[in-house]
C-alpha cells in the first residue's frame, strides 16, 4: 500500500518553493499527498528561523503531530534544522532532520530509519554548502514560485540566514529559461522569481556548459531574457536589496510587458545609525532615491518595505526617525518584524537592549502605519482598469486574485475566471 505524506511550510517564498520540490520527489517515489491537518504516515515541515517565533511554531506543529498521528514520522528540514540539528533531535516525536546538503536527499534518508529508533541526524558544516538546487512550487498555486538563486554573502548582524543556506550561488539563465518553457506548457500564468539574495543573482553560477561562464550573468540580464521570452505572460521579482536593485532594472520593470509593476525592497530602518549597527550596505537616503526614481517611471508601481524594530540600540529618536521616514516615502504596505535575538549573530551581544513591551508598541505603530499606506494607494487606483489573475480556490463562493501592481481583489466565484487574467475596474 502506499505511504501517504503532508507537507507544512513555515517562512519565505524560497522554501515554499524548496517545499513544493520536496513534494515532488516523493510523490515520484509513490507517496501519496495530504493534507497537513490529515493524518498521514510522514510529515516534513520546512522551518525558517528568520525569528524566534518560527523556532516556536515548529516546536507547536510537532506536538500537534504528536497528538493525532503518534505512529507517524516526522521530518524537519530547513534553516532550523540547519542551524540548530541538536536542538531540534532532542524534541519528542522527530525522527529525522536534515540540514541544507541533505534536503532534496529526502527519499533516500526515509529508507534507512524506522520509527522507534533514535533521532537521525543528516548535516554538514554550511561551508560544504556549495551546489544550487533548483526549485518551483508548480501544482501548488496560480503563481508559481521559482528559486534562481540560493546563500548570502552578506553578513547583517541580525542575520542567521548565511549560517543556514551558505555562499551565494545561482542557476543560469539557460536553465532558467528551459524551466519556464516547462512551467509555461503547464498553463501557468505568473513566475514569482525567488532568492535569498534575489540581487546577488550570477555569483557562483552553476553551469552545465563550459562556453556559458566566460560570461558574466546578472539579474538584469536574467529579466531582460525572460522579457523576450516565451514563458508565461507575467513575472514577479520578489525581495531585492535596495543597493542590488539597478537603476536599469527598475527603467526595463518600467518599459516592460511582463514584469510586473511591484517592488519588495527590505529597508530595515529609516535611522543610518542603526542601519551602519545593522551592517546594512546602504543609507537611507540610497533607499528613498530609489523609491522615488520607481514612482517617477511607474507611478502606479506597489512598494513593499521590510523592517525591524526594536534592534539593540534603537531609542525613540531613531524609531521616530523610521517612522517619518517611512510617512514621507511614497510606498505601499510594510512587513513589519520585531527583533528577536538570534545566536551566533554579532547583534546577540549588542547593548542596550530594547525591551520587550517596547518592541511590541514599536511593532503596532508600523502595522498601523502599513494598513494607512495600503488604504491609501488603492484608493489611488480606483477608477482605474488593471489585469487581474484570478486564482483557482473556491471559498465559500468567493475568489481571490491579484491585480499586475499586487492588489488583492475579491470576488463571486466564476469557474472560468480560475487562472485566468481579467481586466477589472477598481
Amino acid at each position: 500500500m502506499s505511504k501517504t505524506v503532508a507537507l507544512h511550510t513555515l517562512g519565505c517564498k524560497l522554501n515554499f518553493s524548496e517545499t513544493s520540490t520536496i513534494g515532488r520527489l516523493l510523490e515520484n517515489d509513490g507517496f501519496i499527498k495530504k493534507k497537513f491537518d490529515e493524518v498521514a504516515d510522514v510529515y516534513v515541515i520546512n522551518t525558517c528561523s528568520v525569528t524566534d517565533n518560527a523556532d516556536k511554531e515548529c516546536r507547536q506543529l510537532v506536538r500537534r503531530i504528536q497528538r493525532k498521528a503518534p505512529e507517524a514520522m516526522v521530518v524537519i528540514t530547513g534553516c532550523y534544522a540547519q542551524l540548530k540539528p541538536n536542538e531540534i533531535a532532542s524534541i519528542p516525536g522527530v525522527d529525522l532532520v536534515l540540514g541544507a546538503a541533505e534536503k532534496f536527499n529526502i527519499t533516500e534518508h526515509l529508507k534507512t530509519i524506522t520509527k522507534g529508533d533514535s533521532t537521525k541526524i543528516c548535516s554538514c558544516d554550511i561551508e560544504e554548502v556549495n551546489i544550487f538546487s533548483p526549485s518551483q512550487s508548480i501544482n501548488d498555486r496560480t503563481r508559481v514560485f521559482l528559486k534562481v538563486q540560493d546563500g548570502c554573502d552578506y553578513n547583517c548582524s541580525f542575520c542567521t540566514i548565511p549560517m543556514a543556506r551558505g555562499k551565494s550561488r545561482s542557476d543560469s539563465i539557460n536553465n532558467i529559461l528551459a524551466n519556464v518553457k516547462t512551467i509555461a506548457e503547464q498553463g501557468v500564468k505568473e513566475i514569482v522569481l525567488t532568492g535569498i539574495n534575489l540581487g546577488d543573482f550570477g555569483s557562483n553560477i552553476q553551469h552545465t556548459t563550459n562556453e556559458s561562464k566566460e560570461n558574466k550573468e546578472d539579474l538584469y540580464q536574467l529579466i531582460q531574457q525572460l522579457e523576450n521570452s516565451d514563458g508565461p505572460s507575467r513575472y514577479r521579482i520578489s525581495s531585492i536589496e535596495p543597493n542590488l536593485l539597478s537603476d536599469e532594472i527598475i527603467e526595463l520593470v518600467s518599459d516592460s510587458k511582463k514584469i510586473m509593476p511591484h517592488f519588495h525592497i527590505p529597508l530595515q530602518s529609516g535611522s543610518n545609525k542603526i542601519l551602519g549597527l545593522m551592517r546594512r550596505r546602504y543609507k537611507r537616503e540610497l533607499y528613498s532615491d530609489k523609491v522615488n526614481l520607481i514612482k517617477k517611471l511607474i507611478p502606479d508601481c506597489c512598494i513593499g518595505v521590510d523592517v525591524i524594530v526594536g534592534f539593540p540600540g534603537e531609542t525613540e529618536t531613531h524609531f521616530k526617525e523610521t517612522v517619518d521616514f517611512l510617512q514621507a516615502l511614497d510606498i505601499s504596505y510594510l512587513h513589519v518584524f520585531t527583533y528577536s535575538e538570534r545566536a551566533n549573530t554579532l547583534a546577540d551581544s549588542m547593548k542596550p537592549v530594547v525591551p520587550i513591551s517596547t518592541r511590541n508598541e514599536r511593532n503596532k505603530i508600523l502595522r498601523n502605519l502599513s494598513y494607512q499606506k495600503m488604504q491609501y494607494f488603492t484608493n489611488q487606483q480606483i477608477g482605474n482598469t488593471r489585469e487581474v489573475l484570478f486564482e483557482t480556490h473556491n471559498k465559500n463562493g468567493m475568489m481571490e486574485g491579484y491585480t499586475d501592481n499586487y492588489i488583492k481583489i475579491t470576488t463571486p466565484f466564476k469557474k472560468e475566471w480560475e487562472n485566468n487574467i481579467v481586466p477589472w475596474k477598481i
